[in-house]
């Protein structure tokens, strides 16, 4: 078996622990900062130095950065919860945090499952942690690669897996250059739980051992059945006869695409999200701007997402958090968000389960699975430009709801397969080693 780290990466785990040493007033400043404009960034913040009081032991540790990967997460979690695993969950966003306390209340009030910041990187902070919580395994979501949590997990005998994996074509290439650094740190998991076997031959030739695919978890999200009814609920009286069009995981740098499509569609109603809750007020400004009436979901809708007068406008701005099914609720076709600057388009799932198409710009680097699989259905179109997508609204391609189920019952189970795997690799009862 090949030693892990190899000289060369160990040069580089020095000189990237370094810096995290010289930067740390830099990370303190910056969560300071991202603390006036939502406090809990910098809320407990000794528990991102490991500073935290257990209240489960020998737990499965899942580590989900923010909400899109504590999302993907969930339905794995139930599924180890019901078969009595106790649960701690780690994150670096509000909102990562915020979906799993909401998601998870009452197993946090039993004692079943802890919710926390992930220690920054720092051996000292991930000692602390992994000494505190011993846990009997890790499940490290999509393709987040910490270097001091792989070495240390490794040091103390924490078997950590990548997890709802996915290694885009466009990431193998960057991390294949040069020294390789990033690559040579998956040599450092214990395995992965993989979307694809696309992906699974890609993380296998960085050097990802023990690989089993798996599957896509979000597939198996569960759904809240009460956004969907307050969606039926309201649907009627806003959209007034009108098609409805959902923008979901909106990003900076694509607002004008989609402003001036709803603007040369004036007999559409639109639901905008933007994706980063800080863009709420931004974007809402920019809608106005630009001659369109706009309201905003928090001023029109009570907590229940019910109002007594339906408002009429040709925007709702969806500016809140964890109530996308209710916004897709209400429309008949999604177009996501992402693809059309070139990090890369969001996650086409989401509408899917409720049956609706999906729209997505030119760049799906970061969906390759399943956005192939779903252009070959037919349930999903790739736009190439703004007049491509204005095209798609206005002209639509046909797609059934029997198309769209077909697709999703292909590609279901990826929970019922990683909790097999995970079983067979971890029976419950057996600790990590010392």
């Amino acid at each position: 078996m090949t030693r892990w780290p190899d000289p060369v990466l160990r040069g580089g785990l020095w000189v990237y622990a370094a810096l995290w040493w010289l930067l740390v007033p830099l990370v303190w400043l910056y969560l300071r900062k991202r603390g006036r404009a939502d406090p809990m960034y910098a809320a407990k913040m000794g528990e991102r130095f490991g500073q935290i009081t257990a209240q489960v032991k020998n737990p499965v540790w899942v580590h989900a950065v923010s909400m899109g990967e504590m999302r993907s997460a969930a339905p794995l979690i139930r599924a180890l919860l019901d078969q009595g695993d106790d649960i701690v969950t780690t994150h670096f966003t509000p909102a990562g945090r915020r979906e799993a306390e909401r998601s998870f209340g009452q197993e946090i009030a039993e004692g079943r499952l802890q919710v926390v910041w992930v220690p920054l990187e720092f051996g000292f902070a991930f000692r602390r942690f992994l000494r505190i919580f011993q846990p009997r395994l890790g499940l490290v979501m999509e393709i987040e690669v910490w270097p001091i949590m792989i070495a240390q997990a490794r040091k103390h005998g924490v078997p950590l897996y990548m997890c709802n994996a996915q290694y885009p074509q466009k990431s193998f290439e960057k991390d294949s250059r040069g020294l390789g650094l990033r690559a040579r740190l998956f040599g450092g998991f214990a395995g992965g739980f993989v979307k694809s076997a696309d992906q699974a031959s890609r993380l296998k030739a960085a050097g990802l051992p023990n690989i089993r695919v798996t599957g896509e978890l979000r597939f198996d999200q569960p759904i809240p059945q009460k956004q969907l009814d307050a969606a039926a609920t309201l649907r009627t009286g806003l959209a007034q006869g009108r098609e409805v069009i959902t923008l979901t995981s909106v990003v900076e740098g694509e607002d004008d695409i989609y402003i001036n499509m709803i603007k040369s569609a004036p007999d559409k109603l639109f639901i905008y999200v933007p994706r980063a809750p800080e863009r709420f007020a931004q974007v809402a400004d920019m809608i106005e701007a630009a001659g369109v009436n706009v309201v905003r979901r928090t001023q029109v809708l009570d907590a229940d997402l019910a109002t007594d007068t339906p408002p009429s406008c040709q925007v709702l701005l969806g500016d809140s958090m964890g109530e996308m099914y209710f916004y897709l609720g209400l429309c008949d076709r999604a177009i996501v968000g992402g693809g059309f600057v070139s990090k890369g388009a969001h996650n086409i799932i989401e509408p899917l389960a409720l049956r609706k198409p999906v729209v997505v710009g030119p760049f799906t680097w970061t969906i390759i699975y399943p956005v192939i699989e779903a252009i070959a259905a037919g349930v999903c179109t790739v736009t190439q430009t703004p007049t491509d997508l204005l095209g798609e609204i206005t002209y639509p391609t046909p797609v059934t709801d029997a198309q769209i189920a077909a697709f999703y019952a292909d590609h279901a189970g990826g929970v019922i397969r990683t909790l097999a795997a995970i079983n067979a690799l971890h029976p419950r009862g057996q600790q990590p080693s010392p």
